[in-house]
């Protein structure tokens, strides 16, 4: 069995459920989570259930089995392996940096994962298999189905502009900071000079700001009348195109685009903090401005 403690909000969730189901495939495994993060904070919750695939959470049981946290003496044992076992060979695995590490793609059935594990090459050979799972299974309205037409029946270009948490919470501002107005300016120029005739569709949790700030650009759309942020990103999936922000959950828009010819626009600073390397993060056929 492999068992991802899941942290953060949709995207973060998205990266441990497609690396845990990578090693899962891997090892003919079974895939559960560790979802005790979420049980005494009210910030964030577990967004996986939409999805097209069973979610299963580990038993505080199956848990202590794989960390082997039973007794004074396993716990002994388990200390001893750790110490003398490459770090990818243990049973609890505890992402060592941001960057992408190869050899965590050797890890064994039984593991107990703990970390985010942002980057493709984690689970880019099972690209397949997840375009197929992380389909928003609800059903959906007559308005999502009409911005569905509009934006399957145009050279679409998602834009997506976070803000909420980026500006009112000061921790999360110390970290990733904002994506200014001249990065969209920029990034919406090199589309508009590549592509013919692009439709913007804007995703935001500050349409405001966007109809301030985007208004100035003839055909866009600002997209404002959806249920949830599930829908959002599967709309922005299906644009042709996309300019993301600093944010995984718009990296997921964008990496479940699957037209082949797709331009991504990223911002090249992801973090305000420069504690992390994040050279693994961005797909090498994306853009970086």
């Amino acid at each position: 069995m492999i068992i991802v403690k899941l942290y953060g909000g949709l995207g973060n969730q998205l990266f441990q459920y497609a690396f845990g189901r990578n090693l899962a495939l891997k090892n003919n495994c079974d895939l559960k989570f560790d979802t005790s993060f979420y049980a005494n904070q009210n910030l964030r919750k577990i967004e996986l259930y939409p999805f097209n695939f069973d979610f299963s959470i580990a038993s505080s049981d199956e848990i202590k089995k794989i960390r082997l946290e039973k007794n004074f003496f396993t716990e002994c044992f388990r200390k001893s392996k750790t110490i003398v076992s490459s770090y990818y060979k243990r049973r609890i695995i505890d992402e060592r940096s941001f960057d992408f590490d190869p050899n965590y793609l050797k890890i064994k059935d039984p593991s107990y994962l703990n970390g985010y594990w942002q980057s493709e090459k984690y689970f880019k050979e099972i690209r397949n298999i997840l375009i197929q799972e992380l389909i928003y299974k609800p059903k959906l309205s007559e308005t999502f189905n009409t911005w569905i037409k509009q934006i399957k029946e145009s050279n679409s270009v998602s834009v997506h502009i976070r803000r909420g948490d980026y500006v009112n919470n000061n921790r999360t501002n110390a970290l990733h900071g904002l994506c200014p107005i001249e990065y969209y300016e920029e990034s919406i120029q090199i589309i508009i000079q590549k592509i013919n005739h692009a439709k913007l569709f804007v995703f935001s949790d500050d349409m405001d700001w966007c109809q301030k700030h985007l208004a100035i650009y003839t055909d866009i759309h600002f997209v404002n009348d959806t249920q949830n942020h599930f829908e959002d990103m599967y709309l922005m999936s299906l644009c042709k195109h996309n300019i993301i922000a600093n944010s995984s959950f718009s990296w997921w828009g964008a990496w479940l685009n699957s037209n082949e010819n797709k331009i991504v626009i990223a911002p090249h600073k992801w973090f305000d903090q420069k504690k992390s390397d994040t050279k693994s993060l961005i797909p090498e056929s994306w853009i970086q401005i």
